[in-house]
C-alpha cells in the first residue's frame, strides 16, 4: 500500500496569534487563581516567589528541550514519539499512558476547579452542575475544527492574560 508508508504531513489550521496566546494561557494555570493563596500563607511572599522562580527555570529548561526537538524532527505524535525515537519504544509507550492518565485526572480537577470559582458568585448552585456546564463547553471545543477551537482558546487566554495584568497592576496600588 502506497498510503500506508507515506508520511504523515501536519496541516496547519492555527495562525500565529493564535499559537502565541494558547503558549501563553498555557502558562498560566488554575493553582495561580486557587492556590497562590495557600503557597504566599506557607511560604511568605518571598519564599512563594522563589519557589515559582526555581520551579519556572526546571519547566523552561524541559520547555526549551522539547521545542529543539520539535523543530529538529517535527512529528504528528505527542511527546511520547520522543521517548520512543531516542530512547526505547517501550518507554515511549509507558510515557504516552501516564501522559494520557495525568491529563484525564487533571481534567477531572479542572473541573471541580471551575465549579468551586462558580460556587463563588452563585452559591445556591451546586459545584458539579458547573463542572458538568464546563465539561460540555470543553468537549464541544474539542469536537469542533481546529479553528473554531484556536479562536476560543485564543479569547480564553486573553482572559487569563488579562486578568493576570489586572492583578499585578492593583498589587501595585
Amino acid at each position: 500500500m502506497a498510503g500506508a508508508e507515506e508520511q504523515q504531513q501536519l496541516h496547519k489550521g492555527l495562525r500565529a496569534r493564535h499559537l502565541t496566546m494558547i503558549s501563553l494561557g498555557g502558562t498560566i494555570g488554575t493553582g495561580l487563581f486557587l492556590a497562590s493563596g495557600n503557597s504566599i500563607a506557607m511560604a511568605g511572599p518571598a519564599g512563594a516567589l522563589i519557589a515559582y522562580v526555581f520551579m519556572g527555570i526546571f519547566v523552561y529548561a524541559m520547555m526549551i528541550s522539547l521545542g529543539e526537538m520539535a523543530t529538529y524532527l517535527p512529528t504528528a505524535g505527542s511527546m511520547n514519539t520522543y521517548v520512543a525515537r531516542f530512547i526505547d519504544p517501550s518507554l515511549g509507550f509507558a510515557f504516552g499512558w501516564n501522559y494520557w492518565y495525568s491529563w484525564s485526572t487533571t481534567l477531572a480537577v479542572e473541573l471541580v476547579a471551575a465549579g468551586v470559582v462558580m460556587k463563588y458568585w452563585l452559591p445556591n448552585v451546586p459545584v458539579w452542575v458547573w463542572s458538568l456546564i464546563v465539561l460540555v463547553i470543553v468537549l464541544g471545543v474539542n469536537l469542533i475544527g481546529v479553528r473554531v477551537y484556536g479562536e476560543v482558546e485564543y479569547w480564553f487566554s486573553l482572559v487569563k492574560v488579562v486578568t493576570v495584568v489586572i492583578f499585578i497592576f492593583i498589587a501595585f496600588l
